[in-house]
């Protein structure tokens, strides 16, 4: 199958750049777990080689999407994770058409009962509360049980007076769940205030891409916000911001980049660094005593 592949389209394949006369259809037949496609630069890659690099594109850097596992094994040390929270899933409160065979096909293509994952861990031997958000399940979305793991992860934090990490991905509210979804937003802002009237510490870092009601809320309210490069960052979207306001936006608007420029964030860390700065973090954390917010 791989031989078949690269002998169609050989120039396609060499040159690592998108044919745009090749129809989606053609562009798509790329063999499930052998190779990749840079969504950047067009190149094709090998999975494995792929893996060894983090998930970046050795071309051109593109820092590809992955799931809550995977993310996990790339940030905390080796036999560390210890989940909770793992009987907290989601319902269709609403009844609502469709829901139920969504969340079944996301749990059948990630492998998770919810779209986060929350647990304890050690990262460079620092102990943490970790979350991570998973873009592929239903789009990242915060429903009701997802921010209930967030609240549990925050609560937890404050418990062991453990810092918190948490990772943000997904394109807002999931709207199958109505209000109960919405009120996720001031759920979790409010655990944070707990969080931050303790005096622990909690690290935003925002994964491409990050908006709606989950930038809105617990991904802006970090003590210390890092980013992966060209990870989106905003609340609507740059073509819904271009629309409502008519006029033409800056180049770049709403990456990583441009936040950081505009005071946003506080650093864009590669994935490949970001272990290790997460470790400088909380070793600096952790030998100066410093509370959240002082």
């Amino acid at each position: 199958m791989l031989k078949e592949f690269f002998g169609k389209k050989r120039h396609y394949a060499t040159l690592g750049v998108a044919n745009d006369s090749q129809t989606d259809a053609q562009k798509d037949n790329i063999p499930k777990g052998i190779v990749d496609k840079c969504s950047r630069c067009g190149a094709i890659l090998i999975t494995k080689e792929l893996q060894k690099n983090d998930f970046t594109c050795p071309r051109c850097d593109y820092h590809f999407q992955v799931g809550a596992k995977r993310r996990i094994e790339l940030t905390v040390d080796e036999g560390t994770f210890e989940e909770f929270a793992e009987g907290v899933v989601s319902t269709d409160p609403l009844t609502y058409p469709g829901y139920e065979s969504t969340l079944s096909r996301a749990r059948e293509s990630t492998g998770l009962a919810e779209g986060t994952v929350v647990g304890h861990a050690a990262i460079m031997g620092y102990p943490v509360v970790i979350g991570v958000m998973d873009p592929k399940f239903v789009g990242g979305s915060l429903g009701s049980a997802a921010g209930e793991k967030i609240t549990r992860a925050i609560e937890a934090s404050v418990a062991r007076r453990t810092p918190l990490v948490l990772f943000a991905s997904g394109g807002g509210m999931r709207m199958q769940e109505g209000i109960l979804s919405l009120m996720q937003m001031a759920k979790t802002s409010a655990a944070l205030a707990k969080l931050h009237e303790e005096g622990v510490l909690f690290i935003s870092i925002i994964t491409h891409p990050t908006t709606g009601g989950t930038s809105a809320s617990f991904a802006s309210l970090g003590d210390i916000i890092l980013a992966e490069p060209g990870a989106l960052f905003g609340f609507a979207g740059p073509r819904v911001v271009e629309q409502t306001i008519r006029q033409k936006l800056p180049e770049g608007f709403q990456t990583a980049e441009f936040n950081l420029a505009h005071g946003m964030i506080d650093e864009v860390v590669h994935r490949k660094e970001l272990r290790s700065v997460l470790g400088s973090i909380l070793r600096i954390h952790a030998a100066k005593g410093w509370a959240s917010g002082d």
